[in-house]
């Protein structure tokens, strides 16, 4: 298995930078996105994040047939960032997917994830401990994603939450170093 790494965290705490910035991302590296660039405030955020990417990147597209594309992507890569798994959700719900065929689907990507011979880095939001959403929708889609969340969690080797743009190691195998609050790597 290559390594894999998962990056959760609130919205602005630094997920996408830190996965971009990883040093570890050459050769043939491609950014899955699922984002759609439904109003001007997306379409912005996607050209903020296109700038932020090198430019030699393949970008693919993968808002709803994540797992599919995803695998295609791994087959001729020697990484792949995927960001996000929140929109990916949140794009399966507004579709009118059912639950169980967005977690059978959540549990083909971790099936991906670990036998992945490039390696992956995997970008979603930490939702659990924000505000009780108001609606039956922002209730589904909060618990669903952390059902996803813990399905991908499971299958990577590293799991990283970022809190206000530092990177806390919640998971690592220990032959791997660990980042520091401050971003130094450290030995095991």
């Amino acid at each position: 298995m290559a390594p894999s790494l998962f990056i959760l965290g609130g919205a602005r705490s630094g997920k996408s930078r830190f996965a971009v910035a990883d040093p570890a991302l050459s050769g043939r590296v491609a950014f899955v996105a699922t984002a759609e660039p439904c109003d001007a405030d997306m379409a912005r955020r996607i050209a903020r994040h296109r700038a932020e990417r090198p430019a030699a990147w393949t970008t693919v597209e993968a808002p709803l047939e994540l797992v599919a594309r995803l695998g295609e992507a791994v087959g001729t890569h020697d990484a792949v960032v995927v960001d996000c798994l929140t929109l990916w959700v949140g794009n399966r719900l507004l579709r009118g997917d059912e639950d169980a065929l967005v977690l059978a689907e959540a549990d083909r990507l971790a099936a991906l994830v670990r036998r992945a011979a490039c390696r992956l880095t995997l970008v979603s939001n930490e939702v659990g401990a924000g505000v009780h959403p108001e609606t039956g929708l922002g209730l589904r889609f909060r618990d669903l994603l952390g059902f996803v969340n813990q399905r991908v969690a499971a299958a990577c080797d590293r799991v990283v939450l970022m809190v206000a743009g530092l990177p806390l190691v919640l998971k690592a195998p220990a032959d791997t170093p660990r980042v520091a609050d401050d971003g130094a790597v450290q030995a095991p």
